[in-house]
């Protein structure tokens, strides 16, 4: 109930006025009545100027809503490894936006398999932003008409905003001496990764076996088979990477875990004593970073969210990535000392445009039917 109804309420006209006082009652009417038109309208316009203000998406392209000096929420929806780099930048990027804006930025976070993440964005999930552990995800998302086309152009490297390489961990002394992807196909080696069909590590993974054989001269039938002895050496597909580390290190599965390195190096970082090796033929792990441009433009923090992912390039969030094990996308970073000696050189170094680009690779591999799902096939 709006105040003006709420007024009307304590107002009781008498049923049968007398005769001798209905000129002045209705003088009393008409002027109460005015009084509440007049509040009526005040209400109306003051109610109206605080929906502009606090509704940025309703004016053409969205208005900034750094006009509003109250809070804003933005959703970052990312994959599961990149939690540790983001819960190190995002207090710098709010600190830094309160001194500029004046205005309280607060972040809904969500983790998990990259497959998982996009699914759950499609179906509802109303992320103001994507960080994702492939450009076919992202990609997901665009054809669902979520994100506008080219928003690869609309960030510095094109949307790659953090990078890794796949790292072989083993057992402490590695005591069956793997140290190359083709150690992995060995008879009575057990392997750990997780399942391509949820996580994107996954995908990188087996990009990065198929690859050290048809980017050192071998032909796709000898990678085919060389991938598929792998697999049969995996006796557990995890959903995605935090998993398929906890797998590992946790319950004490396998002999050999396939993953991230920043995962390999974040777990360094938190006590573990990892034993692992970074073989010299190697797959560049691009991830990308997006804005949602429908949701944004429903929250009407499309400024916010655009600040946030332009600060993510900056020098100083770069450097937390490189912290918890991401290879910087900053080549001033990459080349500061510290970071040098954290990451091994790799001597042949290929990415997935090389194997085609992710529409191609995503239907030769995985795809329901493709390669992949055959492979899983011959060995069960």
């Amino acid at each position: 109930m709006i105040p003006w109804q709420r007024l009307t309420q304590h107002l009781h006209w008498p049923q049968q006025p007398p005769a001798s006082t209905n000129q002045s009652f209705t003088a009393l009417k008409r002027f109460v009545s005015l009084f509440l038109v007049g509040i009526t309208l005040s209400l109306a316009v003051a109610s109206c100027g605080q929906g502009t203000t606090n509704n940025p998406a309703a004016t053409p392209g969205g208005a900034s809503p750094a006009a509003n000096k109250g809070n804003v929420e933005l959703t970052l929806v990312s994959f599961a490894v990149t939690k540790a780099a983001h819960e190190a930048i995002i207090p710098k990027f709010v600190e830094q936006w309160q001194k500029e804006k004046g205005q309280t930025v607060t972040f809904n976070q969500s983790y998990g398999g990259s497959g998982s993440q996009t699914r759950a964005v499609i179906d509802g999930l109303e992320a103001d932003i994507v960080h994702l552990a492939l450009a076919l995800d992202t990609a997901k998302i665009e054809k669902a008409g979520l994100i506008q086309p080219g928003w690869e152009k609309e960030v510095p490297n094109e949307g790659i905003v953090s990078k890794s390489v796949g790292a072989i961990v083993t057992r402490e002394g590695n005591p069956k001496g793997i140290k190359t992807w083709e150690d992995l196909s060995k008879d009575g080696v057990k392997v750990i990764t997780a399942d391509p069909k949820t996580s994107g590590v996954a995908r990188w993974n087996f990009l990065a076996l198929w690859g050290s054989v048809v980017k050192t001269g071998g032909d796709e039938t000898k990678a085919l088979d060389f991938t598929s002895k792998v697999y049969k050496n995996v006796p557990i597909l995890t959903k995605d990477a935090r998993e398929a580390t906890d797998v590992f290190f946790k319950q004490g599965q396998g002999d050999a875990l396939i993953n991230y390195e920043n995962e390999i190096i974040l777990a360094g970082e938190k006590g573990e004593k990892p034993t692992y090796s970074i073989p010299e033929v190697n797959v560049s792990i691009d991830n990308p970073i997006a804005i949602v441009d429908k949701n944004v433009d429903k929250h009407g923090t499309r400024e916010v969210a655009e600040a946030f992912v332009k600060f993510l390039y900056t020098p100083e969030a770069q450097r937390e990535f490189a912290k918890v094990g991401f290879r910087p996308v900053d080549a001033t970073v990459a080349a500061e000392p510290e970071f040098v000696k954290k990451y091994a050189p790799i001597k042949t170094l290929f990415t997935a445009q090389d194997l085609g680009g992710w529409a191609d690779i995503q239907q030769k591999f995985f795809d329901d039917g493709a390669v992949f799902d055959k492979i899983q096939g011959s060995i069960r």
